[in-house]
Protein backbone atom coordinates (compact mmCIF):
# COMPACT_ATOMS: atom_id res chain seq x y z
CA UNK A 1 0.00 0.00 0.00
CA UNK A 2 2.81 2.43 0.89
CA UNK A 3 4.45 1.83 -2.47
CA UNK A 4 1.14 2.57 -4.22
CA UNK A 5 0.70 5.83 -2.27
CA UNK A 6 4.22 6.98 -3.12
CA UNK A 7 3.80 6.18 -6.78
CA UNK A 8 0.45 7.97 -6.83
CA UNK A 9 1.93 11.14 -5.32
CA UNK A 10 4.66 11.41 -7.94
CA UNK A 11 2.26 10.45 -10.71
CA UNK A 12 0.02 13.36 -9.76
CA UNK A 13 3.06 15.66 -9.78
CA UNK A 14 4.01 14.49 -13.28
CA UNK A 15 0.46 15.18 -14.44
CA UNK A 16 0.67 18.66 -12.89
CA UNK A 17 3.98 19.39 -14.64
CA UNK A 18 2.47 18.41 -17.96
CA UNK A 19 -0.12 21.13 -17.72
CA UNK A 20 2.69 23.56 -18.58
CA UNK A 21 3.14 24.39 -22.27
CA UNK A 22 6.51 22.66 -21.87
CA UNK A 23 6.08 19.53 -19.77
CA UNK A 24 8.00 16.42 -18.75
CA UNK A 25 7.19 13.08 -20.41
CA UNK A 26 6.51 10.32 -17.85
CA UNK A 27 9.47 8.03 -17.32
CA UNK A 28 10.99 5.81 -14.64
CA UNK A 29 13.98 8.17 -14.75
CA UNK A 30 11.71 11.17 -14.16
CA UNK A 31 10.19 9.39 -11.16
CA UNK A 32 13.68 8.91 -9.74
CA UNK A 33 14.59 12.57 -10.34
CA UNK A 34 11.42 13.80 -8.67
CA UNK A 35 12.02 11.35 -5.83
CA UNK A 36 15.35 13.06 -5.13
CA UNK A 37 13.94 16.59 -5.33
CA UNK A 38 10.57 16.10 -3.57
CA UNK A 39 9.34 14.05 -0.64
CA UNK A 40 6.13 12.14 -1.31
CA UNK A 41 4.17 14.66 0.75
CA UNK A 42 5.73 17.58 -1.13
CA UNK A 43 4.98 15.92 -4.47
CA UNK A 44 1.35 15.52 -3.51
CA UNK A 45 1.03 19.11 -2.29
CA UNK A 46 2.83 20.64 -5.26
CA UNK A 47 0.65 18.64 -7.66
CA UNK A 48 -2.32 20.65 -6.37
CA UNK A 49 -0.81 24.08 -7.02
CA UNK A 50 -2.17 26.29 -9.82
CA UNK A 51 -0.22 27.21 -12.93
CA UNK A 52 -0.66 30.91 -12.26
CA UNK A 53 1.26 32.67 -9.46
CA UNK A 54 -0.59 32.30 -6.16
CA UNK A 55 -0.45 33.57 -2.59
CA UNK A 56 0.13 31.58 0.58
CA UNK A 57 -3.53 32.14 1.43
CA UNK A 58 -4.64 30.42 -1.79
CA UNK A 59 -2.24 27.53 -1.18
CA UNK A 60 -3.59 27.15 2.36
CA UNK A 61 -7.15 26.90 1.04
CA UNK A 62 -6.16 24.38 -1.63
CA UNK A 63 -4.20 22.30 0.89
CA UNK A 64 -6.87 22.72 3.60
CA UNK A 65 -4.37 23.78 6.24
CA UNK A 66 -3.55 26.85 8.29
CA UNK A 67 -1.97 29.86 6.62
CA UNK A 68 1.06 29.64 8.92
CA UNK A 69 1.72 25.99 8.01
CA UNK A 70 1.19 26.62 4.29
CA UNK A 71 3.56 29.58 4.28
CA UNK A 72 6.22 27.53 6.07
CA UNK A 73 6.00 24.80 3.42
CA UNK A 74 6.07 27.30 0.54
CA UNK A 75 9.09 29.13 1.93
CA UNK A 76 10.90 25.84 2.48
CA UNK A 77 10.24 24.82 -1.14
CA UNK A 78 11.38 28.26 -2.33
CA UNK A 79 14.60 27.92 -0.31
CA UNK A 80 15.38 24.79 -2.37
CA UNK A 81 14.46 26.62 -5.62
CA UNK A 82 11.51 24.30 -6.24
CA UNK A 83 9.25 27.35 -6.14
CA UNK A 84 10.04 30.94 -7.09
CA UNK A 85 8.71 33.62 -4.77
CA UNK A 86 7.73 36.98 -6.26
CA UNK A 87 7.26 40.26 -4.44
CA UNK A 88 4.21 42.04 -5.90
CA UNK A 89 3.74 45.44 -4.23
CA UNK A 90 4.46 44.09 -0.78
CA UNK A 91 2.57 40.81 -1.28
CA UNK A 92 4.50 37.57 -1.75
CA UNK A 93 3.31 35.36 -4.57
CA UNK A 94 4.70 31.94 -5.43
CA UNK A 95 5.01 30.11 -8.72
CA UNK A 96 6.08 26.61 -9.65
CA UNK A 97 8.50 26.98 -12.57
CA UNK A 98 8.48 24.31 -15.28
CA UNK A 99 11.22 21.67 -15.14
CA UNK A 100 13.24 23.57 -17.80
CA UNK A 101 14.03 26.35 -17.70
CA UNK A 102 13.22 25.86 -14.06
CA UNK A 103 13.76 23.61 -11.08
CA UNK A 104 15.81 21.01 -12.98
CA UNK A 105 18.52 23.62 -13.57
CA UNK A 106 18.07 25.27 -10.19
CA UNK A 107 18.90 21.97 -8.47
CA UNK A 108 22.41 22.08 -9.96
CA UNK A 109 23.14 25.82 -9.90
CA UNK A 110 25.10 25.64 -6.67
CA UNK A 111 27.06 22.96 -4.84
CA UNK A 112 24.64 21.32 -2.42
CA UNK A 113 24.94 18.73 0.33
CA UNK A 114 21.26 17.99 0.89
CA UNK A 115 21.10 15.85 -2.27
CA UNK A 116 23.64 13.66 -4.04
CA UNK A 117 24.34 15.83 -7.07
CA UNK A 118 26.46 13.17 -8.76
CA UNK A 119 23.57 10.70 -8.72
CA UNK A 120 21.17 13.45 -9.78
CA UNK A 121 23.50 14.44 -12.64
CA UNK A 122 23.59 10.86 -13.88
CA UNK A 123 19.78 10.71 -13.82
CA UNK A 124 19.51 14.05 -15.66
CA UNK A 125 21.99 12.85 -18.27
CA UNK A 126 20.07 9.64 -18.88
CA UNK A 127 16.69 11.40 -18.98
CA UNK A 128 17.77 14.34 -21.13
CA UNK A 129 20.67 13.09 -23.23
CA UNK A 130 20.03 9.38 -23.64
CA UNK A 131 16.26 8.88 -23.37
CA UNK A 132 15.68 12.14 -25.35
CA UNK A 133 11.85 12.29 -25.13
CA UNK A 134 11.97 15.23 -22.73
CA UNK A 135 14.44 17.32 -24.76
CA UNK A 136 12.66 16.49 -28.01
CA UNK A 137 9.30 17.59 -26.61
CA UNK A 138 10.84 20.71 -25.08
CA UNK A 139 12.63 21.94 -28.18
CA UNK A 140 10.82 20.54 -31.23
CA UNK A 141 7.06 20.83 -30.61
CA UNK A 142 5.42 23.99 -31.94
CA UNK A 143 6.83 27.01 -33.73
CA UNK A 144 7.43 29.12 -30.62
CA UNK A 145 10.32 27.97 -28.46
CA UNK A 146 11.53 28.66 -24.95
CA UNK A 147 14.79 30.37 -25.87
CA UNK A 148 16.56 32.46 -28.45
CA UNK A 149 20.11 33.31 -29.41
CA UNK A 150 21.65 36.71 -28.75
CA UNK A 151 24.06 37.93 -31.38
CA UNK A 152 27.77 38.06 -30.50
CA UNK A 153 28.01 41.80 -29.94
CA UNK A 154 31.81 42.25 -30.40
CA UNK A 155 31.57 41.34 -34.10
CA UNK A 156 28.76 43.74 -34.95
CA UNK A 157 29.76 46.32 -37.53
CA UNK A 158 28.55 49.90 -37.22
CA UNK A 159 25.94 49.16 -39.88
CA UNK A 160 24.77 45.99 -38.10
CA UNK A 161 24.60 47.71 -34.73
CA UNK A 162 21.96 50.09 -36.05
CA UNK A 163 19.62 47.16 -36.72
CA UNK A 164 20.06 45.43 -33.33
CA UNK A 165 17.23 46.28 -30.95
CA UNK A 166 17.86 46.66 -27.23
CA UNK A 167 16.15 43.38 -26.30
CA UNK A 168 18.45 41.57 -28.76
CA UNK A 169 21.56 42.61 -26.81
CA UNK A 170 22.70 40.58 -23.81
CA UNK A 171 24.52 43.67 -22.58
CA UNK A 172 21.27 45.64 -22.50
CA UNK A 173 19.51 42.89 -20.54
CA UNK A 174 22.27 43.17 -17.93
CA UNK A 175 22.07 46.97 -17.82
CA UNK A 176 18.29 47.10 -17.35
CA UNK A 177 17.61 44.15 -15.01
CA UNK A 178 16.19 44.90 -11.56
CA UNK A 179 18.27 42.01 -10.13
CA UNK A 180 21.09 39.92 -11.55
CA UNK A 181 22.40 36.67 -10.07
CA UNK A 182 25.32 34.47 -11.10
CA UNK A 183 25.20 30.73 -10.54
CA UNK A 184 27.00 27.56 -11.49
CA UNK A 185 26.19 26.47 -15.05
CA UNK A 186 23.72 23.61 -14.74
CA UNK A 187 24.87 21.95 -17.97
CA UNK A 188 28.60 21.95 -17.27
CA UNK A 189 28.00 21.04 -13.62
CA UNK A 190 25.96 18.03 -14.73
CA UNK A 191 28.63 17.00 -17.25
CA UNK A 192 31.34 17.43 -14.60
CA UNK A 193 29.75 14.73 -12.46
CA UNK A 194 29.72 12.26 -15.34
CA UNK A 195 33.26 13.13 -16.46
CA UNK A 196 32.35 14.98 -19.67
CA UNK A 197 32.64 18.67 -18.76
CA UNK A 198 34.74 21.07 -20.84
CA UNK A 199 37.06 23.73 -19.39
CA UNK A 200 34.74 26.70 -20.09
CA UNK A 201 33.84 28.95 -17.13
CA UNK A 202 31.49 27.26 -14.67
CA UNK A 203 30.20 30.16 -12.58
CA UNK A 204 28.66 32.15 -15.40
CA UNK A 205 24.94 31.28 -15.50
CA UNK A 206 22.91 34.52 -15.46
CA UNK A 207 19.43 35.01 -13.99
CA UNK A 208 17.57 38.32 -13.91
CA UNK A 209 14.60 40.18 -12.47
CA UNK A 210 12.09 38.08 -10.47
CA UNK A 211 13.92 34.76 -10.99
CA UNK A 212 17.25 36.34 -10.15
CA UNK A 213 15.84 37.95 -7.01
CA UNK A 214 14.42 34.65 -5.72
CA UNK A 215 17.58 32.64 -6.43
CA UNK A 216 19.75 35.32 -4.79
CA UNK A 217 17.50 35.41 -1.73
CA UNK A 218 18.03 31.70 -1.03
CA UNK A 219 21.69 31.45 -1.97
CA UNK A 220 21.28 29.73 -5.34
CA UNK A 221 22.79 32.76 -7.10
CA UNK A 222 25.30 35.47 -6.18
CA UNK A 223 24.10 39.04 -6.57
CA UNK A 224 26.21 41.15 -8.94
CA UNK A 225 25.96 44.68 -10.26
CA UNK A 226 26.01 45.92 -13.83
CA UNK A 227 29.80 46.32 -13.98
CA UNK A 228 30.55 42.75 -12.89
CA UNK A 229 27.74 41.45 -15.08
CA UNK A 230 29.31 43.07 -18.14
CA UNK A 231 32.73 41.73 -17.13
CA UNK A 232 31.30 38.22 -16.99
CA UNK A 233 29.65 38.73 -20.37
CA UNK A 234 33.05 39.76 -21.76
CA UNK A 235 34.52 36.58 -20.23
CA UNK A 236 31.79 34.56 -21.98
CA UNK A 237 32.68 36.29 -25.27
CA UNK A 238 36.38 35.48 -24.81
CA UNK A 239 35.48 31.85 -24.07
CA UNK A 240 33.49 31.62 -27.33
CA UNK A 241 30.22 30.89 -25.56
CA UNK A 242 26.82 31.42 -27.17
CA UNK A 243 24.33 33.61 -25.31
CA UNK A 244 21.06 31.67 -25.19
CA UNK A 245 18.30 33.46 -23.30
CA UNK A 246 14.60 33.59 -22.60
CA UNK A 247 12.54 34.13 -25.73
CA UNK A 248 10.86 37.38 -24.67
CA UNK A 249 11.40 41.08 -25.31
CA UNK A 250 10.53 42.39 -21.86
CA UNK A 251 12.21 41.39 -18.57
CA UNK A 252 14.31 38.45 -19.67
CA UNK A 253 14.73 36.02 -16.76
CA UNK A 254 17.78 34.07 -17.87
CA UNK A 255 20.75 34.05 -20.22
CA UNK A 256 22.86 30.91 -20.42
CA UNK A 257 26.39 31.11 -21.78
CA UNK A 258 26.44 27.93 -23.81
CA UNK A 259 29.12 25.67 -25.20
CA UNK A 260 28.43 23.16 -27.94
CA UNK A 261 29.61 20.17 -25.91
CA UNK A 262 27.72 20.47 -22.60
CA UNK A 263 24.71 22.72 -23.01
CA UNK A 264 21.28 21.19 -23.61
CA UNK A 265 20.17 23.95 -25.99
CA UNK A 266 23.18 23.55 -28.28
CA UNK A 267 22.98 19.75 -28.16
CA UNK A 268 19.29 19.98 -29.10
CA UNK A 269 20.14 22.39 -31.92
CA UNK A 270 22.48 19.76 -33.40
CA UNK A 271 20.28 16.72 -32.82
CA UNK A 272 16.99 18.24 -33.94
CA UNK A 273 18.17 20.96 -36.30
CA UNK A 274 15.48 20.26 -38.89
CA UNK A 275 12.83 21.24 -36.30
CA UNK A 276 14.46 24.64 -35.61
CA UNK A 277 14.51 24.06 -31.84
CA UNK A 278 16.05 27.47 -31.04
CA UNK A 279 15.06 30.89 -32.29
CA UNK A 280 17.98 32.43 -34.14
CA UNK A 281 19.29 35.96 -34.01
CA UNK A 282 18.35 38.31 -36.85
CA UNK A 283 21.68 37.77 -38.60
CA UNK A 284 23.32 35.20 -40.84
CA UNK A 285 27.02 34.98 -41.69
CA UNK A 286 28.05 35.59 -45.29
CA UNK A 287 31.17 33.91 -46.66
CA UNK A 288 33.56 35.64 -49.05
CA UNK A 289 34.67 32.59 -51.03
CA UNK A 290 37.44 34.51 -52.80
CA UNK A 291 39.34 35.26 -49.60
CA UNK A 292 38.42 32.10 -47.62
CA UNK A 293 41.53 29.94 -47.12
CA UNK A 294 39.71 26.90 -45.77
CA UNK A 295 41.58 27.08 -42.45
CA UNK A 296 38.64 25.45 -40.67
CA UNK A 297 38.51 27.77 -37.65
CA UNK A 298 34.86 28.62 -38.28
CA UNK A 299 34.06 24.90 -38.43
CA UNK A 300 35.76 24.25 -35.11
CA UNK A 301 34.03 27.08 -33.28
CA UNK A 302 30.48 26.54 -34.58
CA UNK A 303 28.44 24.96 -31.74
CA UNK A 304 25.82 23.44 -34.06
CA UNK A 305 28.00 22.22 -36.95
CA UNK A 306 26.45 24.66 -39.42
CA UNK A 307 29.86 25.26 -41.05
CA UNK A 308 31.64 22.64 -43.14
CA UNK A 309 34.63 22.51 -45.47
CA UNK A 310 34.10 21.69 -49.12
CA UNK A 311 36.28 21.69 -52.21
CA UNK A 312 37.20 25.15 -53.49
CA UNK A 313 37.06 23.77 -57.07
CA UNK A 314 40.44 25.33 -57.79
CA UNK A 315 42.04 23.46 -60.69
CA UNK A 316 45.47 24.82 -59.78
CA UNK A 317 45.08 23.76 -56.13
CA UNK A 318 42.92 20.63 -56.17
CA UNK A 319 43.26 20.11 -52.39
CA UNK A 320 42.16 23.63 -51.51
CA UNK A 321 39.08 23.90 -49.30
CA UNK A 322 36.62 26.64 -48.47
CA UNK A 323 33.89 27.10 -45.88
CA UNK A 324 30.25 26.44 -46.62
CA UNK A 325 27.31 27.44 -44.41
CA UNK A 326 24.13 25.46 -43.89
CA UNK A 327 21.74 28.38 -43.40
CA UNK A 328 18.90 26.09 -42.33
CA UNK A 329 20.61 25.21 -39.03
CA UNK A 330 22.72 28.34 -38.40
CA UNK A 331 21.91 30.14 -35.14
CA UNK A 332 23.21 33.51 -36.28
CA UNK A 333 25.31 33.78 -33.12
CA UNK A 334 28.34 35.25 -34.93
CA UNK A 335 31.05 33.15 -33.28
CA UNK A 336 32.37 32.11 -36.67
CA UNK A 337 32.89 35.75 -37.63
CA UNK A 338 35.01 36.21 -34.52
CA UNK A 339 37.11 33.13 -35.37
CA UNK A 340 37.84 34.12 -38.99
CA UNK A 341 41.29 35.75 -39.05
CA UNK A 342 41.10 36.31 -42.80
CA UNK A 343 38.08 38.59 -42.58
CA UNK A 344 36.18 36.29 -44.94
CA UNK A 345 33.01 36.28 -42.83
CA UNK A 346 30.59 39.06 -42.02
CA UNK A 347 27.11 39.22 -40.54
CA UNK A 348 24.19 40.15 -42.73
CA UNK A 349 20.64 40.91 -41.59
CA UNK A 350 18.02 38.28 -42.28
CA UNK A 351 15.51 39.38 -44.94
CA UNK A 352 12.67 38.85 -42.44
CA UNK A 353 13.01 39.55 -38.73
CA UNK A 354 12.56 36.76 -36.19
CA UNK A 355 9.47 37.46 -34.10
CA UNK A 356 10.02 37.53 -30.32
CA UNK A 357 7.06 37.36 -27.87
CA UNK A 358 6.54 40.46 -25.73
CA UNK A 359 6.76 38.77 -22.33
CA UNK A 360 6.37 35.46 -20.51
CA UNK A 361 2.56 35.57 -20.59
CA UNK A 362 2.53 36.23 -24.34
CA UNK A 363 4.97 33.36 -24.99
CA UNK A 364 3.10 30.99 -22.65
CA UNK A 365 -0.21 31.55 -24.43
CA UNK A 366 1.31 31.02 -27.88
CA UNK A 367 3.20 27.91 -26.75
CA UNK A 368 0.05 26.55 -25.07
CA UNK A 369 -1.95 27.04 -28.27
CA UNK A 370 0.69 25.33 -30.40
CA UNK A 371 0.98 22.41 -27.97
CA UNK A 372 -2.73 21.92 -27.39
CA UNK A 373 -2.63 23.03 -23.74
CA UNK A 374 -4.44 26.37 -23.73
CA UNK A 375 -7.32 24.93 -21.70
CA UNK A 376 -4.91 24.31 -18.81
CA UNK A 377 -3.79 27.92 -18.90
CA UNK A 378 -7.31 29.35 -18.90
CA UNK A 379 -9.35 26.87 -16.91
CA UNK A 380 -7.06 26.14 -14.00
CA UNK A 381 -9.52 24.35 -11.74
CA UNK A 382 -7.34 24.48 -8.62
CA UNK A 383 -8.34 28.07 -7.82
CA UNK A 384 -11.00 30.47 -9.03
CA UNK A 385 -9.84 32.26 -12.17
CA UNK A 386 -10.10 36.03 -11.75
CA UNK A 387 -11.67 38.18 -14.45
CA UNK A 388 -8.43 40.16 -14.69
CA UNK A 389 -6.35 37.05 -15.39
CA UNK A 390 -8.86 35.79 -17.95
CA UNK A 391 -8.87 39.18 -19.63
CA UNK A 392 -5.06 39.09 -19.85
CA UNK A 393 -5.07 35.67 -21.55
CA UNK A 394 -7.83 36.63 -23.95
CA UNK A 395 -6.03 39.88 -24.71
CA UNK A 396 -3.01 37.90 -25.88
CA UNK A 397 -5.18 35.54 -27.94
CA UNK A 398 -6.91 38.40 -29.71
CA UNK A 399 -3.57 39.78 -30.89
CA UNK A 400 -2.55 36.49 -32.50
CA UNK A 401 -2.73 35.76 -36.23
CA UNK A 402 -6.15 34.39 -37.34
CA UNK A 403 -4.86 30.81 -37.72
CA UNK A 404 -3.68 30.69 -34.10
CA UNK A 405 -6.93 32.31 -32.93
CA UNK A 406 -8.84 29.46 -34.57
CA UNK A 407 -6.52 26.94 -32.88
CA UNK A 408 -7.18 28.60 -29.53
CA UNK A 409 -10.93 28.56 -30.04
CA UNK A 410 -10.92 24.89 -30.98
CA UNK A 411 -8.88 23.97 -27.90
CA UNK A 412 -11.10 25.65 -25.31
CA UNK A 413 -14.38 24.90 -27.19
CA UNK A 414 -15.64 28.26 -25.98
CA UNK A 415 -18.61 29.97 -27.64
CA UNK A 416 -17.69 33.12 -25.71
CA UNK A 417 -14.18 33.09 -27.17
CA UNK A 418 -15.50 32.43 -30.68
CA UNK A 419 -17.95 35.33 -30.39
CA UNK A 420 -15.25 37.61 -28.97
CA UNK A 421 -12.84 36.78 -31.79
CA UNK A 422 -15.57 37.33 -34.39
CA UNK A 423 -16.51 40.67 -32.82
CA UNK A 424 -12.91 41.88 -32.66
CA UNK A 425 -12.27 40.84 -36.28
CA UNK A 426 -15.15 43.05 -37.33
CA UNK A 427 -14.03 46.06 -35.30
CA UNK A 428 -11.29 48.60 -35.83
CA UNK A 429 -9.58 47.90 -32.53
CA UNK A 430 -7.41 44.99 -33.60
Amino acid sequence: MAHHINKSGYTHLVNRLNRFPQGAPPSILLDKILGMLFSETEARLVSLLPIKPFTADKAAKIWKMSLLKARKILDQLASRAILVDIDQKGTTQYALPPPMAGFFEFSMMRVRHDIDQKVLSELFYQYLNVEEDFIKDLFTVGDTQLGRVFVHEPVLSNDNAIHVLDYERASQVIKTASHMGISTCYCRHKMYHIGKACDRPMDICMTFNTSGRSLIKYGHARAVGVAEGLDLLAQAYESNLVQFGENVRDRVNFICNCCGCCCEAMIAARRFSIFNPIHTSNFIPKINSDSCTGCGKCITICPVEAMTLVSANDSEKPKKKKARLNEDICLGCGLCVRACVEGSLELKSLPQRVITPLNGAHRAVIMAIERGKLQHLIFDNKVLFSHRALAAVLGVILQLPPVKQIMASEQVKSRYLEALISYMEGSDTI
